[in-house]
């Protein structure tokens, strides 16, 4: 792809991570977990607690409540099921973050598109945008699922500007975690990196 950054080009596309960014998940992913450690008969973690390393993924979440590492035998058995309480609590609590319904209305009365790359699997995420409807509707969404490998590579930016018909120095990537702007930069998209 040509992402010479001396030639100008016009915005076309705004792509977006999802969890952090554009929908605050944080309380779903909290219950499940406080969920999971009630079945381990373990105290309950306040939301602000959790909220801090949701971005960091489910893995991260077990860690935090039952102080493992990957490598613990008891670790996986308790991520699987973290992802299953997670799954039946999916949109309990899951919102919009304030002003996002404005900005994504603004930007297809600009007339650019827009999409979602995400770092979450893409049952996970499907199942949750039947029930968080964003109106305008995305052009494209590319999960981990649909490329080799997931961001800060640029491999899923690059499919999601394809998809879009557009190039990523055409694009701006709006995240939340590091590896969102790393994975936009890397892409040689311009990056905004969102804060809650």
């Amino acid at each position: 792809m040509n992402t010479d950054p001396t030639i100008i080009r016009p915005l076309k596309a705004v792509l977006f991570d999802l969890d952090g960014t554009l929908l605050d998940t944080a309380p779903d992913l909290g219950f499940a977990l406080n969920q999971l450690l009630i079945e381990q008969g373990k105290p309950e973690l306040p939301l602000d607690t959790i909220r801090s390393v949701v971005s960091n993924g489910a893995n991260a979440m077990v860690s935090l409540a039952f102080n493992t590492t990957r490598d613990d035998p008891e670790h996986n058995p308790l991520f699987l099921r973290l992802l299953d309480l997670y799954r039946l609590n999916i949109a309990r609590h899951t919102r919009t973050f304030p002003g996002i319904d404005a900005l994504l209305s603004s930007i297809k009365q600009h007339g650019l598109k827009w999409g979602i790359v995400t770092n979450k699997p893409r049952s996970y995420t499907h199942q949750l945008l039947e029930h968080i409807r964003f109106d305008p509707h995305f052009d494209t969404v590319v999960c981990p699922d649909d490329v080799s490998r997931g961001k800060p590579d640029p491999e899923p930016m690059y499919l999601a500007c394809t998809q879009m018909g557009c190039l990523p120095i055409e694009t701006i990537y709006v995240g939340d975690h590091k590896r969102d702007i790393d994975a936009g930069r890397n892409a040689g998209m311009k990056t905004v990196a969102a804060q809650q």
